[in-house]
Order: C-alpha cells, then structure tokens, then sequence
C-alpha cells in the first residue's frame, strides 16, 4: 500500500491515473486494486500486489511519473481488519457501502478493564481476572457500532477499528456507560479508554502500528472511567455533543498528544529501573520537576509516582498471566526492590495477592 501527498488533487485525476496505471501493469506482473483519496488533505493511498516495491513503484513511474511518499507491505488479515471489506469501488475508488467516498481514515478503539475485588476463594478471584462478560460486552458493542475487534498482544486491552469516527466515539460512550451500570462479584471495577485514528500509510511508511500504540497509551493514560480521545478523532467526529461530557470525555489538543507519546515512550523503557524517579523522569523529558508534576496529574489525576506504579501494576499483571515467571522475577522485572513491597502493592491495588491471582487458568 503507498502513500501520496498533493498540493491539489481530485478524485477524477487519481481515475484517469489508476487507469494509466492498468494500461501498464500486466508487462510488470503487477495489479493496481483500489484507491482512496483525501481531497481535502491532498493525500491519496493504493492498494497494490505485485513481485515487489521496486516495481510496483515502477508501473507508478512509467504510467503517469506520480511517484509515492512512501510504500509498505500490508498482511492480508491485518489489512482486512484495518480497512475492512464492507465498501463499493467506482473505477478503482473506494467508497463506503452507503456511496460516500472513504479518505481512507480509520479510528482505533482500545479498552482497559480490570477489577477490586476483596474475595478470598479462587471461584471469586476467577470471575475477577477472566471477566469474560466484560470482554463479551466490549465486543459486542462494537460489532454495534460496525467496528471490528482486533487481537493486539503487546497489553490485555480490547481493540476496535472503525472507519467511521463518530461511530468510534458512541460506542467508547456506550461501553463506558454500560460497564459503570454492571455489578456483579467484582467489588469494583475501573475502565479506561483510548481513541485513536489515521490515514493507512504515514510518510514515515507505517501502516496503522503507530494509531494502534497511540490508542493503547491513551487508554493507560487515561483517568478511571474516562474516555481519551486524540485531537484527530475530535476533529472528525461530527456530533458534537458526544465529546461535552467532561466527566466522560477528554480531548486532547496536539502538543499534549506528543507529551503522552514521549512521556509513555521514556516510561516504558523505564519500567524495570527501580531508581527511575520523578527527577529522571523530568530530565528524560527535559521539562523541570514541577511542570512535569503537572502535567501527568492534569492529564492522569495521578501523581506521577502513581502514574508509574499503575504502570508497573498493568505489567506485572500481564506478566502474572503470561504464567512464565515466578513472583520475584515479575516484581524485578516491574521496578520493584522486594517481591514483599511488589505484593503489598499489588494487593492495594487489586485486592488479592499476585500469588492467588497466578493460581488461576486465565482464560
């Protein structure tokens, strides 16, 4: 898939290039799908199969000289999740099922669920960490909102893509408003939500990791029971009164987007040092002691100490259901200094042991 950026572009200019394109490529073993154009921002992104970059950049050259910014291999499966099957093609352009074009935007959806429990009995506990009805509901609603789940192992959040932004947004709002109304054996249960969204192809030649990265930080970021929303997504949802709940819902404006992804970027190579303080943090960061201060606890409503602890906490809990490592490796490997201070943490924030919570079969 490639990337193109214009000063001026119109969608009838990209088809009669798509179809100088079609008049060349079977000399090269090479087949142009589809396209999408973004008139407003200029950019225009193809899809492609062909022997390799080189000459699928060649048909490109030889056809009309508009030469990409940037081109990436996408994997079918990945690719079919990310920009989805449900569109119509005119002459190559895609647009959505409904007949209005796709710019090729896709929002990403990522959310955190964990819950406070104070049972003492594996039964309970179990119901704790496997929360299958709260993956369930997570799932469902965003097949409501005809969003696509999307499996994303670097943490235990739940994915969504959407090509639509406003829908991305009514089901982060529905999720949150139906999880806050379900009680259960789970004591307490606390929710975080990230949103993201991008065109499919940067000029950097990254196909959706970075939106994806930036969705799943957002969500670690974020206050409990609060929705994190890009300054992107803001811009394209188009129902305002989605994002007026302050309590629910916060905007982020671009340069606090950037001090979330240095912040996050330094915090997560960080995580196992355990004399990484707030002084090497500020310095990581070249932002004095108390803006940095700050700023984590605008954004977090955490201190920055706590900030990181929930950090470690969300690692170690990963690492506890990976199943791989004992209870002191975990609680090294978290920038913890004993495994004794790693539990006293881990049971103020989770209300069991590490050691209980290894016990179960996490499915």
């Amino acid at each position: 898939m490639d990337f193109h950026k214009f000063d001026n572009i119109t969608i009838e200019a990209v088809k009669t290039a798509h179809t100088a394109d079609l008049g060349v490529q079977d000399q090269y073993g090479v087949k142009y799908h589809q396209f999408w154009v973004n008139e407003e921002q200029g950019t225009v992104f193809c899809l492609t199969e062909g022997p390799d970059k080189e000459t699928c950049e060649k048909v490109h050259q030889i056809a009309h000289g508009n030469v990409a910014c940037a081109l990436t291999e996408v994997e079918p499966g990945i690719y079919e999740k990310l920009m989805g099957k449900a569109y119509k093609l005119d002459h190559g352009h895609v647009r959505h099922a409904d007949g209005t074009t796709d710019s090729g935007y896709r929002s990403i959806l990522a959310v955190s669920i964990y819950g406070v429990t104070h049972a003492s009995g594996l039964k309970d506990i179990s119901l704790l960490v496997s929360h299958n009805w709260a993956k369930k509901l997570v799932t469902d609603t965003i097949a409501a909102f005809n969003g696509r789940a999307l499996m994303w192992g670097t943490d235990a959040s739940l994915t969504g893509i959407f090509d639509d932004s406003t829908q991305a947004v009514q089901c982060a709002v529905q999720i949150r408003h139906a999880l806050l109304q379900t009680t259960g054996k789970v004591s307490k249960s606390i929710l975080k939500i990230g949103l993201s969204a991008s065109q499919p192809v940067t000029a950097e030649g990254d196909f959706f990791n970075e939106a994806i990265k930036l969705a799943h930080r957002l969500s670690r970021m974020a206050q409990y029971n609060q929705i994190l929303i890009s300054a992107l997504v803001k811009r394209l949802c188009k129902e305002e009164h989605l994002l007026s709940d302050s309590n629910a819902v916060k905007s982020l404006r671009l340069k606090e987007e950037e001090f979330i992804s240095n912040l996050m970027h330094v915090a997560e190579a960080k995580l196992s040092d355990q004399r990484f303080d707030l002084n090497s943090m500020s310095s990581e960061i070249c932002i004095s002691r108390p803006q940095l201060y700050r700023k984590i606890t605008a954004l977090t409503g955490r201190s920055p100490h706590n900030f990181m602890l929930d950090l470690r906490m969300d690692k170690a809990l990963a690492l506890l259901k990976q199943k791989t490592n004992n209870i002191a490796e975990i609680a090294y490997q978290t920038g913890f200094n004993s495994p004794s201070y790693f539990t006293k943490c881990f049971c103020e924030k989770f209300g069991c042991t590490p050691s209980l919570f290894a016990k179960i079969n996490i499915t």
